[in-house]
């Protein structure tokens, strides 16, 4: 029998789990195969949520570099969350909270707070009962109100950070009906010279696995091509599962088909028969995903994304959002990276033959003399662009300087002594201690002027978009900035959210990042308008660039 759930916990909810684990090497997909698994689920007509364990001591992705850990995804309640979520999100359409992030930073920081507060009677306090306890508890309030939960834990099998969870993922299992827990590990099976399929490091992984007292119920094989009979054959023997519980996940060109692949190889209906679902699933499932992401093109477009870090990791959530607004356009994006530090005065030769331009959103002073240029010469060369937190600064700075001739305006965070800060901290960013989940974040209304191209692509008055920023557009510099031409065309209160140039095929700047809220099937209104003034506008012919 289970060992009963800890005290207030409702066993009736009749949640579901799959949990998802990886071995061999960090970086396998398995976020993907999950969060393509649960869209499988979802298209049967499952409620479907997902949970990522990130081991790592941090309480959040707030403060991690981009290159260590890629993008940092806003949520709507402004939680900072590993891009996996941005992933889920996506794939399941669903918002998603920070009670679906759990981090060992989280996990300890609750734990020695109750501690404090004496919640421990006195006992010892320890990795377990406590911590364990402490990412049950966690798992099962996000689990709550779903169908199926997937779980992914991140890091990979024998990693140290991992194993409080790894622990109590086997404590949840001995808690639960084994037949509402399914466990799925995602391994590499790489090719020798000779083009065999090896199915060794597979072997190790399971081994590590069930050594910490976990049996997986599916192996999934990421591999070049899908597995052969007799490597799957060969996986289930040394693995101790059923052949028909291992599952191939091969490479595909766009990660939107790893869905198609994960169901043509039957991991859904495995997993549905497993948790015994069927009774609550369409016979027939929806295909609209299918239709979407197989539509044929045509047209194609090159889009340049002016950043600083050469890592599309950092910049993943603007990458789908082009590609979303592709979709949706039945139009090829092609996303050309242009290293903003390359970008010089009068050197902006990367970006001539490019159909449109976006400037990202980022920290620090590195690279944005380049992105000033780029927004420079897309303002006079009339290219489309679309610039995004920092890039809607930036474009407030270059107007200052270029347009009005405030030579050295800038924004207050890269030149404090400046004469124009035109774009200045936040009046409650100042004097702050700790720099983690401190910034203005997540979702918030903006206000949007009627009659505006603001108005027009986003078919509404207002729109609700999530932020992370600590720096606005100076108030004292909004007066002359539009009586010099640029509009502000979305306010929150005292904040300007979006600025557009009236005389310009598309030139829209906004403070908030759309693309944490673009799907595919529901792409972003401003990536939207941006292809679309591609498609819709003529070439425009790209002059000398101007100093």
């Amino acid at each position: 029998m289970p060992r009963a759930p800890p005290t207030g916990y409702d066993s009736s909810l009749g949640n579901k789990f799959i949990f998802v684990t990886g071995g061999v090497m960090s970086g396998l997909g398995k976020g993907i195969t999950s969060a393509s698994t649960g869209r499988l689920l979802k298209n049967a007509g499952l409620d479907v949520t997902a949970v990522k364990v990130d081991p790592y001591l941090n309480v959040d992705a707030g403060t991690m570099n981009p290159y260590q850990h890629g993008e940092v995804y806003v949520l709507k309640d402004g939680a900072e969350v590993d891009l996996d979520l941005g992933n889920y999100e996506r794939f399941l359409d669903i918002d998603m909270t920070a009670d679906h992030n759990i981090t060992t930073g989280k996990v300890y920081q609750r734990v020695i707070e109750k501690e404090r507060a004496g919640d421990y009677l006195g006992s010892t306090v320890q990795i377990i009962p406590h911590i364990t306890d402490e990412i049950k508890r966690r798992i099962r309030t996000a689990a709550a109100g779903s169908d199926v939960c997937i779980v992914e834990v991140g890091g990979t099998i024998g990693d140290i950070e991992g194993m409080p969870f790894l622990e109590a993922l086997r404590q949840f299992a001995n808690e639960e009906d084994p037949a509402d827990i399914i466990f799925v590990h995602v391994t590499l099976v790489p090719h020798s010279k000779n083009g065999e399929q090896k199915t060794k490091p597979t072997q190790h992984s399971v081994k590590e696995l069930r050594s910490i007292g976990l049996q997986p119920d599916v192996v999934v094989g990421r591999c070049e091509e899908r597995l052969e009979e007799q490597t799957k054959e060969k996986i289930a023997l040394f693995c101790d599962v059923p052949v028909e519980a291992v599952f191939s996940n091969p490479d595909v060109e766009d990660i939107y088909h790893v869905p198609l692949t994960v169901e043509e190889e039957g991991l859904d209906r495995f997993v549905i028969d497993r948790l015994a679902l069927a009774d609550q699933t369409k016979p027939d499932g929806n295909t609209e995903w299918r239709e979407l992401v197989t539509r044929e093109t045509i047209d194609a477009i090159e889009v340049a994304l002016v950043g600083k870090y050469a890592l599309e990791d950092a910049y993943i959530s603007i990458h789908e959002a082009l590609k979303h607004a592709g979709l949706e356009r039945a139009v090829a994006v092609d996303v050309k990276w242009v290293d903003s530090d390359a970008i010089g005065p009068n050197e902006v030769e990367q970006l001539t033959d490019v159909d449109a331009i976006v400037v990202p959103g980022g920290f620090g002073s590195r690279g944005t003399e380049g992105k000033i240029e780029t927004i420079g010469y897309a303002r006079r060369e009339r290219v489309p662009y679309l610039g995004l937190c920092l890039g809607f600064q930036l474009a407030v700075v270059e107007y200052a300087r270029n347009v009005i001739g405030w030579s050295d305006a800038h924004s207050a965070e890269i030149d404090p002594d400046t004469d124009y800060p035109v774009i200045d901290i936040l009046p409650e960013q100042h004097d702050l201690d700790d720099l983690g989940g401190t910034m203005r974040l997540g979702a918030h209304e903006t206000t949007i002027a009627p009659g505006t191209q603001a108005a027009a692509i986003y078919e509404a008055n207002s729109c609700l978009e999530r932020h992370r920023h600590r720096y606005e557009v100076n108030p004292e510099y909004i007066e002359t900035l539009e009586a010099a031409g640029l509009s502000f065309t979305g306010r929150s209160g005292r904040r300007m959210e979006i600025l557009e140039l009236p005389d310009h095929p598309y030139f829209i700047g906004t403070q908030f990042h759309p693309e944490f809220r673009s799907r595919p099937g529901r792409a972003s209104p401003p990536f939207v308008g941006l292809i679309d003034s591609v498609i819709d506008t003529p070439p425009q012919p790209h002059g000398e660039v101007e100093v």
